[in-house]
């Protein structure tokens, strides 16, 4: 994420402490692994506070990957409490997974795929239609709310990848590993 920041002549810092996440002005907050371990880790640091004093000042948040997960108020995964800015829960891809033609899917789902956008939000201005991204999951985000929804995907099922709340925006892809549109959304 800091080296696509860096490419397009944006300033970044990767951080741990409570006082820079508080001190920014934006946040961006990405993630690879288990939601368990993750917010485990946020906990450790404080960041779980720091990031929702962040979102309830109003401060603009865009989530990747597992930061569109543990944003919501529980996960499957490890049937971990989350931060809970989202009402929803994080679910698995059933197993078996089929797409449309009986043939199995694998899990996690890896690779570049489309995402069909059923609402408007300025992040996504510009974007050509039918854009791919890359995504790396084995769950994805289901909130309660179906009007924060912005975009889905279909992996075997139709599933949010998309997100949008007040001054949030996250996402189940990659968008620094997404090529032009990715670098786009940042």
């Amino acid at each position: 994420v800091i080296r696509a920041l860096d490419h397009l002549g944006y300033k970044g810092k990767i951080t741990q402490s409570r006082k820079e996440v508080r001190e920014a002005e934006r946040i961006i907050f990405p993630g690879v692994g288990a939601a368990k371990k993750a917010m485990e880790e946020l906990k450790l640091l404080e960041l779980d506070e720091a990031i929702k004093e962040a979102f309830y000042k109003g401060k603009p948040i865009l989530g990747i990957c597992l930061g569109v997960q543990i944003i919501l108020e529980r996960s499957e995964e490890g049937n971990t409490e989350c931060l809970g800015l989202v009402p929803g829960m994080t679910k698995t891809f059933p197993r078996p997974l089929y797409d449309k033609k009986g043939e199995g899917l694998k899990i996690p789902h890896m690779g570049w795929n489309s995402v069909k956008f059923i609402k408007e939000h300025p992040i996504f201005d510009g974007l050509e239609k039918g854009s791919e991204f890359y995504f790396v999951h084995s769950y994805y985000p289901m909130p309660s709310m179906e009007e924060i929804i912005v975009g889905i995907t279909e992996y075997g099922l139709w599933f949010p990848s998309i997100l949008a709340f007040k001054n949030l925006v996250a996402m189940q892809f990659h968008p620094e590993k997404s090529g032009r549109p990715g670098l786009k959304i940042l």
